[in-house]
Parts: structure tokens; sequence; C-alpha cells
């Protein structure tokens, strides 16, 4: 943040409130700043020097590694439809697909429920071969499973219990809850209401 402050000042610096001559001043080719100009400096260093870091919220894909940030405590965390189709890809194939929108807002809920700074997604979108694959060896998944609609996240967020996340899932009244104890992670989805327990 203080060195994006710091570029801003420096961008500034040209604006039309000083004009050009104030690099040159800065530089001392020039007389020193009057005493109103050198006023104005400082509170402006004063507004944008100093002030704590916006908290943000890290959402990292356990597969791919990749992370999306967002600030904990935005109205919106501003991540458009085609980042979060790529972020939570199918880990197997590399392939995306449209996510609901709406599980955005289940991971930034938690986030602000348990008022954390990381979300790690186990799974989103869920390619059918994939799904196909992992049920032949015999992994708990459903054959028809709301992850290959792209309607569906796994995730668990460090320091909060596995029931405890359940419980805020299934407070939600979105749709499916599932609790995965030995694993360590709850699912949620999009589908119809229903709540079950995995390994």
């Amino acid at each position: 943040m203080r060195a994006v402050a710091l570029l801003a000042l420096v961008a500034s610096a040209a604006s039309p409130t000083y004009g050009d001559e104030l690099p040159r001043k800065l530089e001392g080719k020039d007389p020193p700043l009057s005493a109103a100009d050198k006023e104005r400096l400082d509170a402006r260093l004063r507004k944008m020097i100093g002030k704590p870091a916006e908290p943000i919220v890290n959402l990292r894909n356990i597969w791919t590694h990749e992370t999306l940030v967002f600030y904990a405590k935005a109205a919106s965390p501003g991540i458009d439809q085609e980042t979060l189709d790529t972020f939570l890809r199918c880990h197997f194939t590399d392939e995306p697909s449209h996510m609901d929108p709406r599980l955005i807002g289940v991971l930034v809920g938690a986030a602000k429920r348990f008022a954390v700074e990381r979300i790690d997604i186990v799974s989103g979108f869920r390619s059918p071969k994939f799904n196909l694959m992992l049920r032949k060896k015999g992994h708990e998944v459903a054959r028809d499973s709301q992850h290959t609609y792209g309607h569906a996240v796994d995730f668990r967020v460090p320091g909060v219990g596995t029931r405890v996340l359940l419980d805020f899932v299934k407070r939600l009244h979105l749709g499916g809850a599932g609790f995965y104890p030995e694993s360590e992670f709850v699912h949620a989805d999009t589908g119809p209401v229903r709540y079950w327990a995995g390994r």
C-alpha cells in the first residue's frame, strides 16, 4: 500500500494543482516551495502514509497453488465471472466451466463470519471425465455430482473446525452441505437442500 501511495504522490506531482514546476522545486532547481504549497503537500502525505493496510482474504486453490485476493470488508469481492470460472476450474483436465456466482458468496461469507485471512479450495468444477475416474477408483463422489455442473465448492478454513464450518453452510439454506471430517473440508452447493456426512 505504501508503494502505491508513493507512486500516487509522484504521479500527482505533475497535476494541475502544482503545475510542472513542482518536480523542479523538489529537486532544488527553483526557489523552495511556499509555506502554503508545503502545507498542502504535507497534508496530502499525512492522508496517504501511515494508514494500516485494509485486511484481505486469500482464496487458495490447493491443487493449482493459485490465490485469488479480495478485500475482507468490501461489500462485494469484485471477482468477475471469468476469473471465478478459471480459478475454480477442474484441476485434473484444466477445463473451466460456468460456476454458479452464489458460491463466491459462500466463501466471502465464511471469511467474514470467521474473520480469517485464508480459505483453502479443495474442489470447484469437476469435469464429468474426472468425476467418473474418481468413482471408478472408489472415491466418495456422486454419480451426478453438483461439481460437474459448476454448482459446488469444497473448502476448508484453517483454524475453524469442520463441524463449525458445516453449521455455517447449513444455516445459509443455499443447497447441499456435506461434511468430511477425516478430509477436513465441507461441501457447499446450490442444488437441492440436503445434508450428508462422508469420510
